[in-house]
């Protein structure tokens, strides 16, 4: 754009957006927000509200430390259980949601539990691949070089973590196991 001798048009001002963009200035004083008014109290408006009884089998059940209760209806879907589960209970019991810790606590309990799933599936008569489930054989074919260098992608400064969170899991399954094995030979 040229430089021009005369005055540019100056911003508008707060009233003008206001009239000209529907909810704008919502985070703006709360005497200007459009649910002002829903903030007053009305007194009673006839509306009632029973809490619901509790579903059964709230002990022991994980929760934030900041709530003194569980809420009445809870999921069951996916129990706390091994090692895992006591990683993240230990991150509900001790730790607010507002650290870090906690939420670290609770991503070392999914990983520990993906480590333990890949465990498992060598137990069984189809365990699970990691050269065709991970994509690793995609990579080569479908520009893997070109589409990570000179294009300013940020997540190229922690590649080299990928091999180690790929195939660490399996790398431990396959380490525990040979020992599991040696260890029933030697005393057998």
């Amino acid at each position: 754009m040229p430089y021009e001798a005369h005055k540019p048009t100056l911003a508008p001002t707060a009233d003008e957006l206001r009239d000209r963009i529907p909810g704008w200035g919502t985070d703006l004083p709360p005497e200007h927000r459009r649910t002002w008014q829903q903030l007053e109290d009305y007194g009673d408006t006839g509306a009632h509200w029973t809490r619901p009884d509790p579903q059964p089998g709230r002990e022991g059940r994980e929760h934030s430390i900041e709530h003194a209760m569980v809420p009445p209806v809870f999921g069951t879907a996916q129990p706390l259980h091994g090692v895992s589960g006591r990683v993240r209970r230990f991150a509900y019991d001790h730790f607010s949601e507002t650290k870090n810790t906690r939420w670290l606590l609770l991503v070392a309990g999914d990983r520990i539990e993906a480590v333990g799933a890949h465990v498992r599936s060598l137990a069984t008569p189809r365990p699970d691949n990691p050269i065709t489930q991970t994509g690793i054989l995609a990579e080569p074919r479908h520009r893997p070089l070109t589409s990570r260098f000179g294009r300013g992608r940020v997540d190229v400064r922690h590649t080299w973590l990928d091999p180690i969170i790929v195939a660490g899991p399996w790398v431990v399954a396959v380490v525990m196991t040979v020992s599991l094995v040696r260890t029933v030979f030697r005393r057998g």
